[in-house]
């Protein structure tokens, strides 16, 4: 493959991990290679980095696909033990890498490993590579013990060995893993794996399909996020930043300039932070969705001063009582699948939930209504009257929508009838919620 054709398939690559990469800066990439020594292969990374990566975020993807699209050398670089060495060998010589050694020392050792261990035969002469059965292998972290031999027990000098050591396995264990990659992505074909291997950016993340492990990692994103959303809707509460014409005031000091208003006074401007009211879907549908929507109340209660959340299925429940700001997320999710009265016939019915939620009357001229779900009622009716009725009590209302718009009025979704009523934004990530916080503005 010639450099050209890596260069436009790893540009393309990043775009298809979701890394936002447009075209001047791929012209940019292209750019920075005439400078460097293309010899060097992280000055290349570094190169491509400097000119592609937005986010430290996007780091840990863009160096998967880099590894992919421009491997290391396979060229010995250091006196190593015959790859056919006893185990113990083995074990021994990795326990001195462990203690210390170069970034390509520890590549080299983990391609012989991966090489002698790694490989597993398959159907029709093919063969399959693993990282575990290297791991299994080698077991590095039980090589601790022989590691701190010799060093002072319960000491500083013991506390900072244990620190590069278990630094060390995990650059081992990622060096086994790229390698592991390499072979395959040789095997399958370089789009194959990279599609497969790497993880879109925390903020492209589609919240369908976040993960447990993922929620806390959303959770420091979200809280930033519930800030600017507040700002955005208290900025729209005022009226001005100077509050409202006091006409008597602007009246009296006209009277020096012949009675022109030259300099009108203004009414100071009332503190006010503005309520808020979440109605969020928690069926089993849209469940990944629901955890992120607790994440989103967490933070938000710390900047309204009065939130409270409703979930339904085809019935309503408030379900604020499970907040407690800094609490566990998953023990909240926990208490709600027992305790929240949501499901009484188990399929979500929109109509009916909007007609409880109505009858809760929460919703006055101070509130802003925030609808969180799918869209999709299971074909009952949609009680779009009732909505009407909520979102002209409420001062501002707004849906956010989980799924693709191209999949919206598919089946059972009434995103367009819906979407008449209450202005429906698609939010699938953390930076489709940014976008429509920006806009609130």
């Amino acid at each position: 493959m010639s450099l050209v054709d890596r260069h436009v398939g790893f540009v393309h690559a990043l775009r298809e991990a979701g890394l936002p990469v447009s075209l001047a800066e791929g012209l940019d990439a292209a750019r920075a290679l005439r400078v460097i020594d293309l010899t060097e292969r992280e000055s290349l990374r570094a190169a491509y980095a400097a000119t592609l990566v937005k986010k430290p975020a996007y780091r840990p993807g863009f160096d998967m696909l880099f590894d992919l699209w421009f491997p290391s050398s396979t060229t010995g670089l250091y006196s190593r033990p015959d790859d056919d060495a006893p185990l113990p060998d083995l074990r021994e010589h990795l326990a001195r890498l462990l203690t210390g050694s170069t970034d390509p020392q520890m590549r080299q050792f983990a391609r012989a490993m991966v090489e002698r261990f790694g490989r597993q035969p398959a159907a029709e002469g093919r063969q399959n590579w693993f990282s575990y059965s290297v791991m299994r292998a080698l077991s590095p972290e039980t090589l601790m013990a022989r590691i701190l031999q010799g060093v002072p027990r319960g000491g500083l000098e013991e506390k900072t060995t244990r620190q590069r050591v278990n630094a060390n396995i995990k650059r081992f264990e990622e060096a086994v893993a790229t390698d592991v990659r390499r072979r395959i992505a040789e095997d399958s074909g370089i789009e194959r794996i990279a599609r497969s291997a790497v993880r879109p950016p925390l903020d492209q993340l589609d919240f369908l399909r976040i993960t447990r492990a993922d929620l806390a990692r959303l959770r420091r994103e979200v809280h930033p996020l519930a800030r600017r959303l507040a700002a955005r809707l208290a900025i729209r509460q005022r009226h001005g930043r100077r509050g409202r014409l006091d006409f008597r005031r602007t009246v009296r000091a006209s009277l020096s300039t012949g009675g022109v208003p030259m300099d009108p006074r203004f009414r100071p401007p009332r503190p006010h932070k503005p309520e808020l009211v979440i109605l969020c879907d928690t069926s089993d549908s849209v469940s990944s969705f629901a955890h992120f929507t607790l994440l989103l109340t967490y933070a938000l209660r710390e900047q309204f001063t009065k939130v409270r959340a409703f979930g339904f299925v085809d019935t309503v429940d408030e379900i604020t009582r499970f907040f407690t700001p800094g609490g566990d997320v998953s023990e909240a999710l926990a208490k709600l699948a027992t305790e929240a009265n949501m499901s009484r016939f188990g399929r979500t019915n929109y109509g009916r939930a909007f007609e409880e939620f109505a009858e809760k009357d929460v919703i006055g001229p101070k509130t802003s209504l925030l609808i969180l779900g799918d869209a999709r009622s299971n074909y009952q009716p949609p009680a779009l009257d009732t909505l009407k009725r909520l979102v002209k009590d409420a001062r501002h209302a707004y849906w956010l929508n989980p799924e693709p718009r191209q999949q919206w009025d598919s089946g059972d979704s009434l995103a367009t009838s819906y979407g008449s009523i209450v202005p429906m934004r698609e939010c699938r990530n953390i930076a489709q919620l940014a976008e429509f916080i920006e806009r609130l503005a």
